[in-house]
């Protein structure tokens, strides 16, 4: 199978917040590698970090400030951002990596985050009209291998797996953990076969 491995990153996580960030990069189970040719990042335009300071809670304040300032500064408009994106989708490299066939996404964490984000800015329809209504989240297929005995109790956290696959720690930003979800989702598929 092919996924398009997306990670984002936000003010919050409630309903309110902005999206900060985005990366993605599509991989192969097939082959086991990681498509860096197809590779993007977005920093996304948001309220400066003094506007967003008194709704923040503390682990943002403490890790994400300079990437709050970034989008700030740096991002690009919600509008630009889903043009982007389209443009993206709709190239000829990337209609060809996946066979020109609605995307299936994959992440962790999707249904109780990224999803819900995406849905709400780009817009369900646009959502459909280029991904597959199903997805892969690493944590629901680590919950799973939990259920069978294959994993410990506790694996189906980011930081938890990546300690446990001897990959480090979380990075949180949005390429890097695209990347590294991808890779530990490789990985597992790799120690199951085993």
């Amino acid at each position: 199978m092919r996924y398009l491995s997306f990670d984002i990153e936000a003010t919050r996580l409630e309903e309110d917040a902005y999206m900060i960030e985005f990366g993605m990069i599509p991989f192969d189970t097939q082959t086991q590698q990681l498509n860096y040719k197809l590779k993007r990042h977005f920093y996304i335009q948001c309220p400066s970090y003094n506007d967003l300071e008194a709704g923040l809670n503390q682990w943002v304040k403490d890790h994400n400030k300079e990437l709050i300032q970034k989008a700030h500064s740096e991002g690009i408009s919600l509008k630009i951002f889903k043009q982007e994106l389209e443009n993206y989708l709709n190239s000829e490299e990337v209609k060809e990596y996946f066979e020109h066939k609605k995307i299936v996404l994959f992440g962790k964490s999707l249904s109780a985050i990224d999803l819900p984000f995406l849905n709400r800015d780009l817009g369900w329809e646009w959502m459909n009209k280029y991904f597959h209504h199903r997805n892969l989240d690493l944590s629901c297929f680590c919950l799973g291998l939990i259920d069978l005995n294959k994993l410990k109790p506790g694996l189906d956290s980011g930081a938890k797996l990546m300690e446990f696959l001897q990959m480090g720690e979380v990075c949180h930003t949005a390429l890097e953990d695209a990347e590294n979800t991808a890779k530990m989702y490789l990985k597992l598929l790799e120690k199951l076969e085993n």
